[in-house]
C-alpha cells in the first residue's frame, strides 16, 4: 500500500510540475507590455505606453529611434503574420505547410513580384528618409526574433525565425498589390463567355462590347484554356492564409457640411477577415513629429493614419491594370514567339521551390514582352496558345514606400498629392481632410490607354501589337476633386466620372453602397462624429427595395399559396435593413441568388456560373438586370419547347426560394432569421485543424449587414442558403478635426495576434455591436489607461 501512494506521490508530482512547466511556458510566449527592454542602436531611452486594448502609443526623442521601437513592438504582436506576410509574394509558402502550396507558391514566383522588389530596393537611395526609417523598424523586428520569444505557431509548425530584410517589406506590398486586382478573375471568363455564346449576351452584362471591337479568334480549345485559367486562379487566391483587399468606403465632409464647422473623416477599408486582423494601430510621437498609424504585417509606414493637422485613408480605385495577352508560338522553334518586328525568345529563368518533407521542385518561369507566361504555373491551360500577364506592378517601376513615407510625414495638402502620384500600382483612392478646412480626394495608379477598337476586358491579341498599350497618362489626368463645391468627397468603389471626357476601364462595383452614401450624406449639413459612426455601420441597402418592386411588379399573386403570400409580404414592406433578427433578408437574398441562377447557369452553365458570382460584375448588373422586360438571357436555353419570360423566371424563382427555406430552416416563415444564416468567423491558419480551432479562432457570430449596404460584408452565394461572412469592414474609423483626441475606431477582433494576450479578440463583441473606442491622442489621458514599456539604449 504504501508502495502505491509513493507512486501516486510521484505522479501528482510530475503532474504538477507539467502543468507548473506549461503555464510558465505560456507565459512566457505573452507580449511584454510593460516592463524595460534594452535595444541596440537607440540613441535615447523611448517610452512606449499601451493603452486599454493594447495599442501602443511611442513616445521618443527622433523618428528613428520611434521605428526601432514601434518595429520591437509590432513584431511581438504581429511576427506570425509578418511570416505570412512575407513568404506569399515569393513563393515561400510551401517550405511551412508543405506540398498543398506548392501550386500557390509556383503562380507568385511566376508572376515577377521578386524581380520588382529588387530593382525597387537596388535603386532606393540609401541616404533617404524612406531607407533609413525602414532599415530602423527593420532593426527592431530583428531584435525581437533574435531576443523575444517565439511565437507558437512557429513551434507548433516547426519552423526556425529568420530575420527581415528590405526585399520582404516590398514583397509584402507587391502581395497586397496583387491582392486588389480583379481582372485574373473578370477577364479570362468574359473571354469565354464571348466564345461561347457571343457579343449578344454580353451587352446585357453591361461591359461596353462595342461593334467594332476586333477580338482573337477563339477556339473551343481557348474556351477551355480561359475557363480553367480563372477557376485555376481562383482556387490558388482562396488557399492563401492571408486575406485579400476587396473594396472599401470612405467619405469626408467640409466645415460646410458638419455641425461643427470642421471636416469630419470617415473610412473602412473592406479586406477579406482573418485572424489575426490586417491592421496593427500605433501611435508615434516624437518633438517633430506625431502620426497614429494603421499599419499592415511587415510595413513600416502606414497605409492608414491621422493626426492633429490631417488624416488620410484609402480604398480601391478598381482601375484596370493587368492585361492578358495571346502570345503566338513560333511553328517549329521552340520557346520563340511572334512579335510585330519578328520572333522573338522567350526570356527563361529557373527558379527553386523548397517544399517541406519533399524535394525542391525548380520551375522555369517563361516571360515575352507582356509579362510572364501563365501557362508555365497552371496545369490545367499548360498545353494551349501561351497567356501572358501584363501587369502594371512589374512593368512599370514604381516605390510604394517611398510614397507611403511621403503621404505619413506630410505638411501640407500637396504632399499628400505627391505621395498619391508616386503610386503606380496597386490603384488606390486616397481620402483626405485636415485641420484647416480642406477636403480631397485623388485615384492612385498608372492609367493607360489602347486604340479604340481593344476593350482590355478580355484576352487580347499579342503577336500584331496592335493590342498594346499606347501612351500612359500623367496623374494629372486622373479622377480626383479637391475642396469641391458641393463640399463632400467619396468613394465606394464605383466608377468615377469621366476626365477629360474619358471613363478609364475598370472593376467597379455596384452603385449600391455610393447611392446610399450620396443619400445620406446629400440633404444635411450638420454632420457630426455621432451620425457619422451611425452612417458608417449602417446596413440599409439603397437598391434592394427597388429589386423587389421588380417581383412585385410581374408576379401573380393569385397563384401563391399562403406560405409564399406572408414571404412576398414581408419583402413588400421591407427597408432593405439588414438586421441580425431581419427576416426579408434571408428571403431576399436566396431570391437574388436562386434569380440569378435561373437566369444565367442555363447558358453560361455550373462551372462558368460559379464563376461568375464572385466577380464584381455579377454585383454591378443585378439592378440593371432586373429592370429589363426583354432579354436574351430570361429564357432558358434547355427548355427548347418554351421561351420563359422575365415573370416566368422571377415568380418561379421566388416560389422556388420559399420552398428551399422551408426545407432549410422549417415552416415557421418568423423563425427564419438573417443571424441563422449570416455568420461570421475570424479564422486563423492554424483554426483548420479541430484540435486549435477554438484556441486560435474567433468567433462564429451571428452578423449583420449584407453584400454592398455601408456596412458590407462578403459571402459566396451558394445553394446551402448559409452565408458565411468572409470579408467586410477591416476597420471603422472616424476622425473629427473638431475634437481630434476623440476620434474613434474599432478593429474587428483585437490588436494582437498572440493568442496568448489579453487583447487577442478584446474588441470582437463592440465591432459586432458597431460601438468604437477612442483612438487616443492625449498624453495624460494614454499614460492614466496605460502600462509602460521603456525601450533602453543598450551598449554594443
Amino acid at each position: 500500500m504504501r508502495f502505491f501512494k509513493k507512486i501516486l506521490l510521484i505522479i501528482v508530482i510530475l503532474l504538477t510540475v507539467a502543468v507548473l512547466g506549461g503555464w510558465v511556458y505560456l507565459n512566457s510566449l505573452k507580449p511584454s507590455y510593460a516592463g524595460e527592454v534594452e535595444l541596440l542602436a537607440i540613441e535615447e531611452n523611448a517610452e512606449v505606453f499601451f493603452d486599454d486594448f493594447g495599442i501602443p502609443h511611442i513616445y521618443a526623442e527622433n523618428q528613428q529611434d520611434a521605428m526601432i521601437a514601434l518595429g520591437y513592438v509590432h513584431a511581438q504582436d504581429r511576427l506570425w503574420q509578418m511570416e505570412l506576410m512575407r513568404r506569399i509574394a515569393p513563393g515561400r509558402l510551401s517550405e511551412i505547410f508543405g506540398i498543398d502550396m506548392l501550386k500557390t507558391d509556383t503562380f507568385f514566383k511566376n508572376l515577377g513580384i521578386e524581380e520588382a522588389t529588387s530593382t525597387s530596393v537596388k535603386n532606393l537611395n540609401t541616404n533617404s528618409k524612406t531607407y533609413k526609417l525602414a532599415q530602423a523598424y527593420l532593426n527592431g523586428v530583428n531584435q525581437f526574433i533574435e531576443n523575444g520569444p517565439t511565437p507558437i505557431e512557429f513551434t507548433l509548425i516547426g519552423i526556425e525565425k529568420e530575420k527581415y530584410q528590405l526585399n520582404d517589406i516590398y514583397n509584402i506590398l507587391g502581395y497586397m498589390s496583387f491582392s486588389f486586382a480583379m481582372a485574373h478573375k473578370t477577364d479570362p471568363l468574359l473571354s469565354v463567355l464571348k466564345a461561347k455564346l457571343g457579343d449578344s449576351y454580353l451587352k446585357e452584362l453591361a461591359i461596353d462590347v462595342r461593334p467594332n471591337t476586333t477580338l482573337i479568334k477563339t477556339t473551343n480549345q481557348d474556351i477551355d484554356t480561359y475557363e480553367n485559367m480563372v477557376s485555376s486562379v481562383h482556387c490558388i487566391m482562396n488557399a492563401l492564409p492571408i486575406p485579400p483587399f476587396i473594396g472599401s468606403n470612405s467619405w469626408v465632409v467640409s466645415p460646410k457640411k458638419s455641425s461643427t464647422g470642421k471636416v469630419l473623416f470617415a473610412n473602412d477599408p473592406h479586406i477579406g477577415f482573418s485572424q489575426p486582423a490586417t491592421w496593427f494601430e500605433a501611435h508615434i510621437i516624437t518633438p517633430n513629429y506625431e502620426m497614429y498609424g494603421y499599419h499592415i504585417a511587415g510595413v513600416p509606414f502606414p497605409l492608414l493614419g491621422h493626426n492633429r493637422n490631417y488624416a488620410y485613408g484609402l480604398t480601391m480605385f478598381e482601375n484596370d491594370d493587368i492585361d492578358f495577352y495571346k502570345e503566338e508560338n513560333h511553328p517549329t522553334k521552340a520557346n520563340s514567339y511572334k512579335t510585330p518586328t519578328g520572333y522573338s525568345a522567350y526570356k527563361i529563368t529557373s527558379k527553386t521551390i523548397k517544399v517541406k518533407d519533399a524535394e525542391d521542385v525548380i520551375i522555369e518561369v517563361r516571360n515575352s514582352r507582356h509579362g510572364p507566361i501563365m501557362n508555365d504555373v497552371i496545369d490545367e491551360i499548360s498545353q494551349t496558345s501561351p497567356i501572358a500577364m501584363s501587369w502594371i506592378f512589374t512593368q512599370f517601376e514604381g516605390d510604394v514606400l517611398s510614397a507611403l513615407y511621403t503621404i505619413s510625414n506630410a505638411s501640407k495638402m500637396n504632399d499628400v498629392k505627391q505621395g498619391a502620384a508616386m503610386i503606380h500600382a496597386p490603384g488606390l483612392n486616397i481620402m483626405y481632410g485636415d485641420a484647416k478646412g480642406n477636403i480631397a480626394w485623388w485615384a492612385a495608379g498608372q492609367l493607360y490607354k489602347h486604340k479604340p477598337h481593344v476593350n482590355s476586358k478580355f484576352i487580347l491579341e499579342g503577336a500584331s501589337g496592335e493590342d498594346d498599350i499606347v501612351n500612359y497618362l500623367d496623374f494629372s489626368e486622373n479622377p480626383m476633386a479637391e475642396n469641391p463645391s458641393w463640399e463632400y468627397v467619396y468613394s465606394a468603389n464605383n466608377q468615377p466620372d469621366s476626365i477629360a471626357n474619358t471613363l478609364y476601364p475598370g472593376y467597379y462595383l455596384s452603385e449600391d453602397r455610393a447611392k446610399r452614401i450620396v443619400n445620406l450624406i446629400e440633404p444635411k449639413n450638420n454632420w457630426n462624429k455621432e451620425t457619422f459612426g451611425e452612417m458608417i455601420n449602417d446596413v440599409t441597402s439603397a437598391v434592394a427595395p427597388q429589386n423587389i418592386q421588380q417581383l412585385i411588379a410581374v408576379i401573380n399573386t393569385g397563384n401563391l399559396s399562403s406560405q409564399e403570400l406572408k414571404a412576398l409580404n414581408i419583402l413588400k414592406n421591407w427597408d432593405g435593413a439588414n438586421q441580425i433578427e431581419a427576416i426579408a433578408p434571408t428571403i431576399y437574398n436566396k431570391w437574388i441568388f436562386t434569380y440569378l441562377k435561373n437566369t444565367f447557369e442555363d447558358e453560361m452553365g455550373e462551372k462558368l456560373f460559379a464563376q461568375f458570382v464572385n466577380t464584381h460584375l455579377m454585383k454591378r448588373m443585378i439592378a440593371e438586370q432586373l429592370q429589363k422586360n426583354a432579354s436574351i438571357w430570361w429564357d432558358n436555353v434547355q427548355t427548347p419547347t418554351l421561351v420563359e419570360d422575365k415573370k416566368t423566371i422571377l415568380t418561379n424563382s421566388f416560389i422556388e426560394t420559399v420552398s428551399k427555406l422551408e426545407t432549410q430552416l422549417g415552416n415557421d416563415i418568423l423563425t427564419w432569421n438573417w443571424g441563422k444564416v449570416h455568420t461570421l468567423e475570424h479564422k486563423h491558419p492554424l483554426g483548420t485543424v479541430a484540435a486549435l480551432k477554438s484556441y486560435f479562432n474567433v468567433g462564429p457570430f451571428s452578423i449583420n449587414g449584407a453584400k454592398e449596404v455601408i456596412n458590407n460584408r462578403g459571402y459566396v452565394y451558394n445553394t446551402t442558403g448559409i452565408y458565411n461572412v468572409t470579408a467586410g469592414p477591416s476597420t471603422r474609423r472616424i476622425v473629427d478635426f473638431s475634437d481630434i483626441e476623440n476620434s474613434m475606431s474599432i478593429l474587428p477582433t483585437g490588436q494582437s495576434g498572440n493568442p496568448f494576450s489579453s487583447h487577442y479578440k478584446d474588441q470582437a463583441e463592440m465591432y459586432n455591436k458597431g460601438e468604437f473606442r477612442k483612438m487616443k491622442l492625449n498624453k495624460n489621458e494614454i499614460i492614466s489607461s496605460s502600462t509602460k514599456l521603456t525601450i533602453a539604449k543598450k551598449n554594443e
